[in-house]
């Protein structure tokens, strides 16, 4: 390997330059997820003491040193333990940046379902909802059955209707509270419990309806549309990402969208994303 250059008696190779620039990125990354979480702080408390494990084991001090070096064994298990999400959201990152849903045999089962998915009884809901001020939680998924959180709920395999989407989030219905799942263009289950986002960027104005919605967005890829209580406004979640206060038919293109085999992606959007730890910007463009 052709050497870059020297530094004392290191030699520097293009493999060494491109091994550090990895890691820096791989480390930056780690720190996005954790940063301002108290993850950051076990981490630096994890360092401090393997950085104490080290001057006790150069300074020959055998009982302190036998105690943490047994400490020390167990810490790759103490951290997947403590660290448990941070590791799930790292690995959700790699999976959505390897993008594999292009893929023919991934795809194969689909068969396009997803193009049986009736709009207008969605739509038509929302609208009544929207009037009347009720809300509604809604996750629509093309690419995932969405077990886990539909046993969380009522299963129901129903047909998409808009007198089945009143009834089941009108306030003296018992399936009111929580999300409505509808999987392969049927209603797979109501009442459903979603992860609710841990974001501390966003806006403290933003609802449990709205976090759950942003929640279920960031892990699997649906698109869910909230109808808020308060204001009746109509919101669209997305890849984490959301877009508040839409007309009906921006709403019905936007599921069009998501359903349709081929998406266009030059669509006029309201869509944008909040950073972590920046300043929340105005409602109209809320960023994740």
């Amino acid at each position: 390997m052709p050497l870059l250059f020297h530094i004392g008696f290191l030699e520097i190779t293009w493999v060494d330059v491109i091994d550090i620039a990895l890691v820096s990125v791989l480390f930056f990354q780690l720190y996005k997820l954790v940063r301002g979480t108290v993850a950051l702080k076990i981490f630096i408390g994890f360092l401090v003491l393997y950085l104490m494990f080290l001057v006790v084991h150069a300074t020959q001090m055998k009982l302190l040193s036998a105690i943490l070096d047994q400490f020390m064994g167990v810490g790759v298990l103490a951290a997947l333990v403590l660290f448990q999400q941070e590791i799930r959201n790292f690995l959700l990152f790699l999976g959505k940046s390897a993008d594999f849903q292009g893929i023919g045999f991934l795809n194969w089962s689909k068969d396009n379902k997803e193009a049986n998915l009736k709009i207008t009884p969605i739509i038509d809901a929302i609208k009544v909802l929207s009037d009347d001020y009720i809300g509604g939680l809604i996750v629509i998924s093309k690419h995932s059955d969405l077990a886990t959180y539909a046993d969380t709920g009522d299963l129901l395999d129903a047909e998409i209707s808009k007198r089945l989407l009143l009834a089941i989030f009108n306030k003296e219905s018992p399936l009111h509270d929580g999300a409505v799942l509808i999987v392969e263009g049927r209603i797979k289950a109501a009442r459903c419990i979603m992860p609710v986002s841990q974001n501390p960027s966003l806006p403290a104005n933003m609802g449990l309806r709205h976090r759950a919605g942003m929640g279920i967005s960031e892990i699997t890829e649906v698109i869910v549309i909230v109808v808020s209580e308060q204001t009746g406004q109509v919101s669209v979640i997305q890849n984490g990402e959301i877009a508040i206060d839409l007309s009906l038919s921006e709403v019905r293109q936007r599921i069009n969208l998501y359903v349709s085999v081929k998406e266009e992606p030059n669509v006029e959007s309201k869509l944008t994303k909040l950073p972590h730890h920046q300043e929340s910007p105005p409602p109209q463009a809320i960023k994740h």
